[in-house]
């Protein structure tokens, strides 16, 4: 026979156990990240070897609501760090002040954001920044449908667009670099802020084309090409060489985490920020994107441990050099 009170005495230890590791849990310092889908994969990664070296003492939780997404719970105090991959802007500024949020800018690498197309295709090895524009710009929407539209030689085939959505950081920096303003865009396309979605779109469909950060392309280069960028002096395609010396223009990039002041005091958001400085050349080529240099990694923790707050950029990173970061930064 079961005895019932041995029962309800195990079952007792068992809700015991169960309440005193939801309280370790709930007790545990935890690090909130939300933002941009493009700095994802390098704060990710500072994520995981942090929580390793913190051996379970604090929690990271990084999200993927895109730039613009990540910016509106940032300025509502909803979370500690916000990824971004372009500036913050004049209307987020605001935003934040409103709210009281006070920030620390930290540049933490540079990216080359790639246009990219099926491997199939045999006719737009190289597009001019020209021919992007008709594609993109507002008035294509429902009138410029085929590739002869924009080049009478490619093939009078319907194009299929992907590209981020209006709440990427990717999307704003790519409408303003080549259509001329953020946000200017044809909405006729497939959108997504999974950039794996999008790799998966061009991937499978020989007359599609779409854009999203380096990282992706180069985790997916078997499935996709990348297409070579033409701003006046020929056809460039992206690589760690030619965003170094600048010949990838205009859609080389840095791209940024920034920090809300107060949350700077927390032990647990401090040591993260610090750890992240200190492994960035490392985990930033590990994951596929460029590397700053050393001194802007060292500014970035003075910055932090001075609370030099509030931006350099001007709400824009258009055509920004990799050599002018530290310059920047140091104006702070």
């Amino acid at each position: 026979m079961i005895n019932v009170l041995s029962l309800r005495g195990l079952f007792a230890v068992v809700l015991l156990v169960a309440a005193t590791y939801a309280t370790k849990i709930n007790a545990t310092p935890i690090v909130k990240i939300d933002g941009s889908s493009t700095v994802f994969p390098i704060t990710e990664a500072v994520a995981e070897d942090f929580q390793i070296a913190k051996r379970g003492s604090v929690r990271v939780t990084v999200g993927i609501s895109g730039t613009g997404g990540g910016f509106k719970k940032f300025c509502r105090n909803e979370i500690d760090i916000v990824n971004a991959s372009r500036p913050i802007t004049e209307l987020e500024m605001e935003a934040c002040k409103q709210e009281g949020v006070q920030f620390i800018e930290m540049p933490i690498a540079f990216d080359a954001l790639t246009v990219v197309v099926n491997p199939q295709n045999t006719w737009s090895k190289t597009v001019t920044v020209e021919e992007l524009k008709k594609i993109w710009e507002p008035a294509a929407q429902g009138k410029v449908t085929n590739w002869n539209q924009i080049n009478p030689a490619w093939p009078d085939k319907r194009i299929k667009l992907y590209g981020p959505g209006a709440d990427s950081g990717t999307f704003e920096y790519f409408t303003e670099a080549i259509v001329g303003k953020a946000k200017s865009s044809r909405g006729d396309y497939t959108a997504s802020e999974d950039d794996n979605v999008l790799v998966q779109g061009v991937a499978s469909d020989i007359y599609a084309l779409g854009f999203f950060g380096f990282a992706y392309y180069i985790e997916n280069r078997n499935k996709i090409t990348a297409v070579a960028i033409d701003s006046g002096d020929g056809g460039v395609i992206p690589s760690s060489e030619t965003v170094e010396n600048n010949s990838y223009k205009p859609l080389s990039r840095p791209i940024f985490i920034y920090i809300n002041a107060k949350s700077a005091d927390k032990p647990e958001v401090n040591e993260f920020v610090n750890f992240y400085m200190k492994n960035a050349t490392e985990l930033v080529t590990e994951v596929k994107y460029f590397p700053l240099s050393k001194e802007v990694y060292n500014l970035n923790i003075e910055h932090l441990n001075k609370k030099k707050l509030g931006t350099v950029f001007k709400g824009t990173g258009i055509n920004i050099r990799l050599e002018d970061i530290l310059k920047l930064e140091s104006s702070l």
